[in-house]
């Protein structure tokens, strides 16, 4: 089994502190040692050989992963030419294992998310790499849910499971569900075969070969050039995520539910799944000094920050701006920052 971190996001939930040139996985969220990429990376590493170890990263944070992963070889880059989502990034290390002959089971993983048991994660991965090796069988991991949560997508599963020879662990996927709505998501974790898409795919490179050339022939048609032309018409590729691409047109789609720790870290209240909060349920980062201040959060990189009489507040302050949003608007910062670079876009035409 080889694994191959996705390390080309943007992050933009992270703003101010994820920015386009330095996004989320590249910084020091969950820890103050070490960056999300080098933790998925230590995590693999943990029980795979260094050269089972991948890589894929577009063109402008290639410096970047040099930087934090000096020892990863270089020939264990995958490169994309530019950010164009998940499915031109899994189209793009399907061609690289293939050009080089090999076909074992590859987990694709996201760089940004928070596992802090690597046993357990790699335990599941093992079961599910002897499912994935058989033709055309992809198996994603599923996180039993928490929590009535919007901003993931849900996976449903067949009650049963799969087969008998993939092991008690392995069910049948079903159906996908959008992010829902509040309402939506309390109902839908009362179900014992609903889980959360963790975004972690097994499968062989001649699998993911085969859905593409199906589902999205365009797409993989491109990987019959070389060079330059190869690079121009990957750079024109739409952005489409795995999901819409293949993974929701499957037949053979299995998931295997786990229970261990699990966050993707995806906004700054993620955070207070990771990190203890005082005792009025604050979280501080820097030099801040709250009063009658009740469950918020206060990041602040360089200047003094007194933060008086809030609740429930995102506050946040580095050398690319500020930041302050109300919780319950959390998943508006992405929204807000696209308009925000639309409108300076708007300004230096």
């Amino acid at each position: 089994m080889k694994a191959v971190i996705m390390a080309g996001g943007k992050g933009t939930r992270f703003w101010p502190r994820s920015t386009a040139d330095k996004p989320k996985q590249f910084l020091a969220l969950t820890s103050e040692y070490a960056t999300m990429l080098q933790m998925t990376y230590d995590r693999f590493r943990s029980a795979l050989a260094e050269e089972d170890v991948y890589v894929a990263v577009s063109e402008n944070y290639l410096s970047i992963v040099r930087e934090q992963l000096p020892t990863l070889p270089l020939e264990q880059l995958i490169i994309e030419p530019d950010q164009r989502d998940t499915a031109p990034c899994i189209a793009i290390t399907a061609d690289f294992f293939m050009k080089r002959g090999l076909d074992d089971v590859i987990v694709t993983a996201p760089s940004d998310q928070y596992i802090p048991d690597a046993d357990e994660l790699m335990e599941a991965l093992r079961i599910a790499e002897a499912a994935a090796k058989d033709t055309g069988v992809v198996v994603t991991l599923g996180i039993v849910p928490t929590r009535a949560e919007t901003g993931y997508g849900y996976i449903e599963a067949s009650e049963a499971t799969a087969d008998k020879k993939y092991g008690s662990r392995v069910k049948e996927v079903t159906a996908f569900i959008e992010k829902p709505s509040k309402e939506k998501a309390e109902i839908l974790i009362q179900s014992s075969n609903i889980y959360w898409n963790s975004g972690i795919f097994i499968w062989r490179p001649s699998t993911i070969a085969g859905y593409m050339e199906r589902y999205q022939p365009e797409m993989w048609r491109i990987f019959r050039q070389e060079g330059a032309a190869l690079q121009e018409a990957y750079r024109k590729l739409p952005k489409l995520s795995i999901d819409y691409a293949i993974i929701e047109k499957l037949e053979l789609l299995y998931t295997i539910p786990i229970e261990f720790t699990w966050d993707d870290v995806g906004t700054w209240t993620s955070l207070e799944r990771v990190f203890e909060t005082d005792d009025d349920g604050n979280m501080v980062f820097g030099r801040i000094y709250p009063l009658s201040t009740r469950r918020s959060i206060v990041y602040s990189e360089q200047q003094k920050v007194v933060v008086i009489g809030v609740e429930d507040l995102i506050i946040v302050s580095t050398g690319e701006g500020l930041l302050i949003c109300h919780k319950s608007e959390e998943q508006k910062v992405k929204q807000a920052i696209e308009a925000m670079n639309s409108d300076q876009e708007d300004r230096e035409a």
